[in-house]
């Protein structure tokens, strides 16, 4: 997406009017098509990303990678960390405001990554929870949630590793 963007028509050869409106509301790397209700789709042509976005995903794995080590260091699950702490809950916010502009691009597989890891690992939690109140009284349901927890915990790991070591080679 190497054009500025400058051309004034909006004949064939110039950028749509679309184009023009995302400069106007700050979204100059790529072109916007706006949907019913307002609600604005940002598409960028071929598989490249604005260098924003890009910096926005690498913060996101990294909020999310110091709520694993928050869990690692502190006396929270890694899977509890990961869920309940302060910088992976802004993370999840993150990834919601700008999902939208990830679309059409290898970000938007990053995007819903993280969403989906975050998600994941809540509902291993209430499983986890469930399985250990509901067998607490023979107490085998403590050990039973400690261990779906601590998967959870090496899952939410790999999930962060990869999906950064991706977005580092520009991958989906």
């Amino acid at each position: 997406n190497g054009s500025n963007g400058a051309g004034g028509g909006n004949d064939a050869g110039d950028q749509p009017v679309a184009w023009t409106i995302g400069k106007v509301l700050g979204k100059r790397d790529c072109p916007v098509e706006f949907l019913e209700d307002d609600m604005a789709d940002i598409e960028v042509s071929g598989n490249s990303a604005p260098e924003s976005l890009i910096t926005i995903a690498q913060v996101i794995y990294g909020l999310h990678a110091l709520s694993i080590v928050i869990g690692v260091t502190s006396a929270i699950t890694i899977v509890g960390a990961f869920v309940f702490g302060l910088p992976s809950i802004v993370a999840v916010v993150l990834n919601y405001v700008y999902r939208h502009g990830t679309r059409g691009t290898y970000l938007e597989s990053h995007f819903r990554w993280q969403i989906r890891t975050f998600w994941f690992a809540a509902l291993v939690i209430m499983i986890g929870a469930l399985v250990c109140g509901s067998l607490f009284i023979v107490l085998i349901g403590i050990p039973i949630a400690w261990m779906i927890w601590i998967a959870a915990g090496l899952c939410v790991i790999y999930r962060v590793a990869r999906g950064c070591l991706a977005l580092q080679d520009r991958k989906p």
